[in-house]
């Protein structure tokens, strides 16, 4: 922005610097510099030197003749005047529409040394307390750029200079969707920002994850970090809902309270109803699954006092060895991600939350998994518009109302912005402005909230040292952070970025504006009912719910292939039963990893099975046999006399290890395992997947194979009853089942 109509005032209180950065900044643009307090009338000077505040009258005419020295000039134009509140740059303004502002932005301790070090200028630094009072910081549809003058002249300047000559801006519209306010919840929003410590600004911009139920550990959380935002660690529902009740009865500012509804309720509670998988909801032609979903989702988790759904996810599935969102994606195409995402979004908005979708800009091209490494999509930028930007389009025009980052590096969308980009400088889109300022809030047009997936990821913790990524998250577009790592480190380490210009002061009004937004957007703001009373607990895991998940699991049972035409399998036709169970072994969970293998054994049993359980070496020395070890084992389970003791072979597989791998496969307890499916010669054999979808590549030797999504009694229960032919398969099931290997399909 340069040349003739480069019309621009520097505005701030007394002491931020305006003539000093107002002269280099029209000195950078080859524009002419005028101080404004030049243009005072000789009585406005004599008032303010007697320590005599200037009134609005007196004002008037000093702020019209500023306005008309603009049109009037030939060149380019830069003139400092303080410009403290909106109604006198509207006189500016009134003169000349093109005219920008550029707030130069302090702390009260900064500007008053900077003062105390001005003598004998007519503005005493009595009187700064009464320029801060009446200061109105750049509203969102007026025409400039806020700057922190907590460094060097040079620093300013430069950035004001970037901003100007065409960085985008993209002020939060409160008004517009996703957040619909109406005047008086707007005026909410700005007045609590305005009575706002900065300490409490601060804080707005996390999110804790509550790992103590105690009130004492929340007292330190809420009084010590003022945070905006919490997730708690699930419990028993009774235990959660009074745990929400006491953080935001002890809490100045309603919290946004999160939960992981992925699944139903069962994300958000101990007890909560688990009614499908994601990718479960996409492998049934009935659509309305999805929106079923949401619905319990929404009843439970607002019964616990919840208004921040992390979910629905988003990402799309195209490659098989991705096992992050193998079941937390709707499908491997934006067609089927789409109709089903906007189906759970429907879904949970019957109650009062709203949605963060997941995980931007898209998981499911690398195979890796951001808890433990940075992954990336590698999508060209026209491949992802046509994939992830149309999934992305559509649901913000559907009326998502936040979204979160994933520490996902996009290279190519990336180098579409930023022509030239080196590898080095790839940056997961929690830190690329490119991504989250010009793609998301530019080309996407969303106007909602944006924040980072949990910040204790190596996808993003990798990147750059934490003091510095940080305050960068909210400097690159994210609004809220997910996470201490430690509170006292990371507030200071935020607090230490905004008061160095890293954040601006600008992009934390914005930040804080789309938090409070959000905040009024579900009438937290008027303080009625943020929790609902005890009884509302009835719902949680209630037969209603059951009912509908046990629907949802007979459904969805999905037969992947029969080519050795192994089925029906009944207690009449095939009595005795060799289960299997495989794990992976434990998670972070801690729960246990084969748990769901009593239950498999009571359902086979409870239709008239006989079931004798495999039992690996490890599990029979545990059980006190001395001497075990995995060639014994396999010497007595791999007997020439196999199918005279058993007349079919169950394997059912409920291997998970997310979060802590960057790829999973099975693991079997030994190479060469005795559990490892040799026997699928010598007796029908049929392999049951209780969550990945993937297992065909480490089993292709099982004729029969079963997608049952989940570890559930209802699924479980669905799935024997569809073994014996009593009821049919109606799953369906993409082609990454296969693996793009052959002898999957054999």
């Amino acid at each position: 922005m340069t040349g003739k109509d480069s019309h621009i005032v520097v505005m701030g209180v007394a002491g931020c610097g305006k003539s000093t950065i107002g002269a280099a900044l029209a000195e950078r643009l080859g524009a002419e510099f005028l101080d404004g307090d030049s243009l005072h009338p000789q009585a406005n000077i004599d008032k303010m030197a007697s320590g005599t505040p200037l009134d609005d009258d007196d004002r008037a005419p000093w702020l019209a003749e500023i306005g008309r020295r603009f049109p009037a000039s030939n060149s380019a134009l830069v003139i400092a005047c303080s410009a403290l509140k909106r109604s006198y740059r509207d006189i500016i303004r009134s003169a000349d529409p093109s005219v920008v502002f550029v707030h130069l932005h302090g702390t009260r301790e900064l500007l008053n040394a900077r003062m105390n070090a001005r003598p004998g200028h007519f503005m005493p630094a009595s009187l700064l307390d009464s320029q801060l009072a009446t200061l109105e910081p750049l509203q969102s549809d007026e025409a400039g750029v806020v700057v922190n003058i907590a460094q060097s002249v040079e620093d300013v300047v430069a950035e004001v200079g970037s901003a100007l000559s065409g960085k985008q801006s993209f002020p939060v519209d409160l008004k517009a969707a996703p957040f619909n306010l109406d005047d008086a919840a707007v005026e909410w929003v700005d007045g609590t920002i305005g009575s706002m410590t900065l300490e409490e600004k601060i804080g707005q911009l996390f999110i804790n994850h509550n790992n103590d139920y105690s009130p004492e550990y929340l007292d330190v959380v809420l009084e010590n970090f003022h945070v905006g935002g919490m997730r708690y660690r699930p419990g028993p529902s009774s235990a959660v809902q009074e745990h929400i009740r006491y953080a935001q009865s002890r809490t100045r500012i309603p919290l946004l309270i999160a939960s992981n509804p992925e699944m139903g309720g069962a994300g958000s509670c101990d007890d909560g109803t688990f009614v499908s998988t994601h990718l479960q909801a996409g492998s049934h032609p009935d659509k309305s699954i999805a929106r079923k979903m949401g619905q319990v989702a929404g009843v439970e988790t607002a019964a616990l006092g919840c208004n921040w759904a992390f979910a629905p996810i988003v990402d799309i599935h195209y490659n098989w060895r991705n096992t992050v969102i193998s079941t937390r994606a709707f499908g491997n195409t934006p067609e089927i991600v789409v109709e089903r995402a906007k189906e759970y979004f429907d879904g949970i908005s019957e109650s009062p939350t709203v949605c963060a979708m997941k995980h931007f800009p898209g998981d499911g091209t690398d195979e890796r998994d951001q808890h433990v490494v940075t992954s990336y999509n590698t999508l060209g930028y026209e491949e992802w518009n046509k994939s992830y930007g149309r999934v992305y389009r559509e649901m913000i025009g559907h009326g998502v109302q936040s979204i979160m980052v994933g520490h996902i590096g996009a290279p190519e969308v990336s180098r579409h912005f930023r022509p030239g980009l080196a590898d080095a400088e790839v940056l997961p889109a929690t830190l690329a402005p490119e991504l989250l300022q010009d793609l998301l809030r530019g080309e996407l047009g969303f106007n909602g909230l944006v924040l980072t997936d949990a910040s204790l990821m190596v996808g993003l913790t990798q990147a750059m040292k934490r003091r510095d990524l940080v305050p960068a998250t909210i400097a690159a577009g994210c609004d809220m952070f997910l996470f201490f790592r430690n509170p006292e480190e990371d507030f200071g380490y935020m607090m230490d970025g905004y008061k160095s210009g890293v954040i601006s002061e600008g992009r934390l009004q914005d930040a804080l504006r789309r938090i409070l937004g959000l905040k009024a957007s579900l009438g937290l703001h008027l303080r009625e009912d943020l929790v609902p009373p005890v009884e509302a607990l009835e719902v949680i895991g209630s037969e209603a719910h059951r009912a509908i998940a046990a629907d949802i699991a007979d459904k969805t049972v999905t037969l992947v292939k029969d080519t050795g035409h192994n089925l029906p399998i009944t207690p009449q036709t095939h009595p005795r039963i060799r289960l299997y169970g495989i794990s992976g072994g434990a998670d972070f969970t801690r729960a246990d990893p084969l748990a769901y293998l009593d239950t498999v054994r009571e359902e086979l049993e409870a239709v008239g099975f006989e079931v004798s359980v495999f039992k690996t070496a490890e599990q029979r020395e545990a059980a006190g046999e001395a001497g075990m070890n995995f060639m014994r084992v396999l010497s007595e389970e791999a007997t020439g006399d196999y199918a005279e003791r058993y007349d079919a072979a169950f394997v059912f597989a409920n291997v998970k290890g997310f979060a802590q791998e960057a790829a999973i496969r099975i693991k079997w307890s030994s190479h060469m395992a005795a559990e490892i499916p040799w026997y699928a010669t010598e007796v029908p054999t049929v392999f049951v997947s209780l969550n990945q979808p993937n297992h065909l590549i480490d089993v292709p030797m099982v004729k029969t194979a079963i997608h049952a999504h989940s570890g559930t009694r209802e699924a479980i229960r669905a799935t024997i009853q569809k073994i014996q032919g009593k009821s049919e398969f109606q799953g369906t099931f993409n082609q990454n089942v296969f693996c793009d290997s052959f002898d999957t399909r054999l």
